[in-house]
């Protein structure tokens, strides 16, 4: 590794711990999914407190109840999809300043005629940031799953599957980052690109639901096969071989993602121009 991209990794490091955005994203995403399973069994609760007023009403909610206080595995899913929903857009919106935002602000220049290459500036934000938020998710899940144990009265879920789920949904999370990261460097509006990636991770896999896809060697639908490995059940080899092809799939778009944000930063000139100052 050369002096620039050292360098670069310094700046991409002291960015994100001195800003406190590190320490922002690690508080939401694992506190996202620590709260999933103190809702579910709050909720569970609730409707156990209730469960007169509702057979008044002539419902039943027993077998509701039981399931919110039974089973752990509920948990597990519903700590991926606030990692792949909410904590998503809050990573990405955080991420604004490395995907494109300095250069709109000047705070990064490029001096190509000091010989400050552009991989020195790009390879870094694709390392830093996408690892972080794959190690976050893992952690996440765990966290979740650690606090469901005493809450719980079954906890099904094997820590293989936990891991698991984890992994899945920390790729998930790391292909979007890569997609801003690339928008956003490549176009200089980073606005724009966590805009586009939003819409993305929402609707996306809601419209390949719809189209009855199967999400079986479907990067963007990482995030559901997490949910399914959040299951009591063993996994089979063929269905591990299977997300182990995915998550293959998911790497391969990034690296080519990497190749365009430096292709495009190559041959776009970052105008450095005027008077203001942004330290």
């Amino acid at each position: 590794m050369n002096v620039q991209t050292k360098a670069s990794f310094k700046k991409e490091f002291l960015a994100y711990f001195r800003t406190q955005k590190l320490l922002t994203i690690s508080l939401v995403i694992i506190g996202l999914a620590v709260l999933s399973p103190l809702m579910i069994a709050g909720m569970g609760s609730l409707m156990d407190s209730m469960s007169d007023i509702y057979e008044e009403m002539g419902t039943d909610v027993s077998g509701m109840t039981d399931a919110l206080s039974e089973t752990s595995s509920i948990v597990v899913v519903s700590a991926v999809e606030s990692i792949t929903g909410a904590a998503l857009i809050v990573m990405i919106l955080l991420l604004n300043r490395a995907a494109g935002g300095e250069q709109k602000k000047r705070a990064v220049i490029i001096p190509r005629s000091a010989g400050l290459r552009s991989f020195a500036y790009i390879f870094p934000k694709f390392i830093v940031y996408p690892i972080s938020a794959f190690l976050l998710a893992i952690l996440a899940v765990l966290a979740a799953w650690a606090v469901s144990i005493p809450l719980f009265e079954t906890n099904d879920v094997a820590l293989g599957n936990v891991l698991l789920a984890g992994a899945l949904s920390g790729v998930s999370l790391m292909l979007y980052i890569c997609f801003h990261l690339t928008l956003g460097t490549a176009t200089g509006k980073a606005g724009m690109s966590a805009a586009v990636c939003i819409a993305v991770s929402m609707l996306l896999p809601t419209v390949l639901a719809f189209a009855g896809t199967d999400y079986m060697f479907n990067p963007f639908t990482l995030n559901i096969m997490a949910g399914v490995t959040a299951s009591p059940s063993t996994l089979s080899g063929t269905e591990l071989l299977d997300m182990a092809v995915t998550v293959a799939f998911a790497l391969g778009i990034m690296v080519v993602l990497f190749l365009i944000a430096l292709f495009a930063q190559n041959a776009r000139k970052i105008d450095n121009s005027g008077n203001e100052i942004d330290l």
